[in-house]
């Protein structure tokens, strides 16, 4: 198997004021290509840190992260966004551009490669028919559902075919049925698609949609659980 994200040792400390706050205490963890990890705790566990860390959106104060082997605390500005490029990240907030329709928010995500207008077209509708969306591709955010705005969010994060999507609160701003739906997508792009998932979620009936779960807690897994 092929490790995609690798946390060795992996520490994060914030100065509040002249107070040291340690927000990630020695994190060990592997992600494998096809993985499906939830990552389970209260806000202020520390998994929003870690996921920062993940998606190279910030660096350890100490220890490592390791994206399919390069360590992320090596790289230069320009290598770290063209990283990143590499990654989906989908949010608890929509970020949908209001004025464009559905296939548009996705196709913009292609806007940064060589793929020709067509074939990027081409590519959105299949990744919104992918995510349940065939017959609203053309509506704007407006016309939306908040699980429909998330599923375009979602087809958006896979345009560029990502190593791995991580997904923070992606099910926050929509109510507890249609967050089950999402998951439920989740599970199965993962599953028929082999899309590799890191999912934060302080939810267990979420986590549990996973493959496995790490629980934290003040800056610590405290149990890993396979579902």
């Amino acid at each position: 198997m092929t490790t995609v994200v690798e946390a060795v040792d992996l520490k994060k400390t914030y100065m509040l004021g002249k107070v040291p706050v340690e927000a990630l205490r020695g994190i060990n963890i592997k992600v494998e290509k096809g993985d499906f990890l939830a990552i389970l705790g209260p806000s202020g566990s520390g998994k929003s840190t870690l996921l920062n860390m993940v998606g190279a959106l910030d660096k350890p104060t100490a220890g490592k992260i390791l994206l399919e082997g390069i360590n992320v605390s090596t790289l230069s500005d320009n290598q770290l966004a063209d990283l990143r490029r590499s990654i989906g990240f989908v949010f608890q907030f929509f970020n949908l551009i209001p004025r464009f329709s559905a296939r548009e928010n996705v196709e913009l995500a292609m806007a940064i490669t060589d793929m020709g207008k067509s074939e990027r077209r081409k590519q959105a509708e299949q990744l919104l028919e992918s995510v349940g969306l065939k017959d609203r591709m053309n509506h704007k955010p407006s016309e939306l559902s908040g699980g429909e705005q998330q599923r375009v969010a979602i087809a958006r994060a896979l345009a560029n075919n990502p190593k791995f999507l991580i997904m923070d609160e992606p099910t926050g701003n929509i109510d507890s049925k249609t967050a089950t739906e999402i998951v439920e997508l989740t599970r199965r792009l993962n599953d028929e698609q082999g899309v590799t998932i890191i999912l934060v979620t302080h939810d267990a009936r979420l986590a549990a949609k996973a493959k496995r779960t790490v629980e934290m807690l003040d800056g610590a897994i405290v149990q890993e659980i396979a579902n």
